[in-house]
């Protein structure tokens, strides 16, 4: 009887027992951080060879600790991460054994970048970029900064920017008063103006003679730094009582159904001023056609096609209808014109019959 309790209680155990007991699970080998263009990291590791697969399915678990905190899981052995590195990187891998509905993990293992090298507060500060599409498939890049609060007087700084595998410096400046660059154009960049959600890497580092100048380094999601252009060929009339605009899509790979627009509209003859939203590119407005209006238009990006970028500047001012005011002047002018000429006439005339009377014999 106790024989068979015990054959029964090693049954119900063994039933109880998860699959992968007795599994081990091994760390990743040789982990490295390799540094392989700006603002890049290949993580790279290579898989324990003491790991004994068994029917199970091996993945790894990747964690970013720093800049900016990620957590993934791959079946290869490398990853490449974009990021700002001025401040160092830091990640950790741990392998990942797979059974059927059961999941084990390793111990991680941790890598690290050190910051880039400088002296505090040397580094620029409030970086700003903004990309225009200057011509059909040609994109422009401006960026401003200011110099670390640290910088010495005699500090230089050079920027480049980073599009996929493109990398270029700057060779465009504007200088503040003491020489240093604080201002960068590119005319022209490799950056497409047709993509979604790219980034854009901007690294800007120094030198001095007085101190070591740190890095510094920011992306830019690409729509999100774009400054839409203005709308072209902007179209105003009267219809009765009805103001009538029609425009076309600013220059721009994408389509009229991507963008949104504002449409600024005075009353200069009560001062009431409106902007209006608008989702199409033409426009019917009740108006009093008594009054005189000035009418701009700007357009940005919806959220239909890509992100938002920034607001166009605003169209030329165009103006329509006519008011009591205008009329008023236009009469004084008439008046005026009219009074003018029968002066001259009068004028002319006196001379000359003046001129006759002395011309004629005694």
């Amino acid at each position: 009887m106790a024989s068979g309790m015990q054959v029964f209680l090693l049954l119900l155990w063994t039933a109880n027992t998860p699959q992968g007991a007795g599994v081990k699970v091994f760390p990743p080998v040789n982990f490295t951080l390799t540094v392989s263009a700006l603002a890049q990291v290949l993580i790279h590791w290579k898989p324990n060879p003491a790991q004994e697969q068994n029917n199970s399915t091996i993945r790894y678990d990747v964690k970013i600790l720093s800049p900016v905190p990620e957590e993934y899981d791959t079946r290869r052995t490398h990853s490449v991460r974009t990021a700002a590195l001025h401040n160092g990187f830091s990640a950790c891998v741990r392998t990942l054994l797979l059974q059927e509905d059961l999941q084990m993990g390793s111990d991680w293992v941790k890598g690290n970048l050190p910051p880039l090298p400088g002296a505090a507060e040397t580094s620029v500060t409030n970086l700003s970029c903004v990309t225009h599409i200057t011509l059909p498939g040609n994109v422009s890049l401006h960026c401003t900064w200011l110099p670390g609060q640290g910088a010495p007087e005699d500090t230089e700084y050079f920027l480049f920017y980073r599009y996929g595998a493109h990398t270029e410096e700057c060779h465009t400046y504007i200088k503040d008063k003491w020489s240093r660059n604080t201002e960068c154009r590119f005319s022209s960049t490799q950056i497409k103006p047709g993509e979604i959600d790219n980034l854009i890497v901007i690294h800007i580092n120094g030198s001095s003679k007085r101190a070591a100048i740190k890095p510094f380094q920011q992306l830019f999601n690409q729509n999100a730094i774009e400054k839409v252009n203005i709308p072209r060929n902007i179209s105003i009339s009267l219809e009765q009582n009805d103001l009538l605009a029609t425009w076309e899509k600013p220059i721009s790979p994408f389509h009229e159904e991507c963008f949104e627009y504002e449409f600024y509209l005075i009353n200069l003859k009560s001062g009431n001023k409106q902007i209006l939203k608008i989702s199409s590119n033409s426009f019917r407005l009740r108006i009093d056609v008594s009054s005189r209006y000035s009418i701009r238009i700007r357009a940005n990006h919806n959220h239909i096609c890509r992100a938002r970028g920034l607001w166009s500047d605003w169209s030329e001012v165009v103006f329509v209808g006519k008011n009591k005011l205008d009329n008023s002047i236009a009469w004084i002018l008439t008046l005026l014109c009219v009074s003018t000429s029968c002066t001259f006439l009068l004028v002319a005339l006196i001379c000359k019959i003046n001129l006759q009377k002395r011309t004629e014999p005694f």
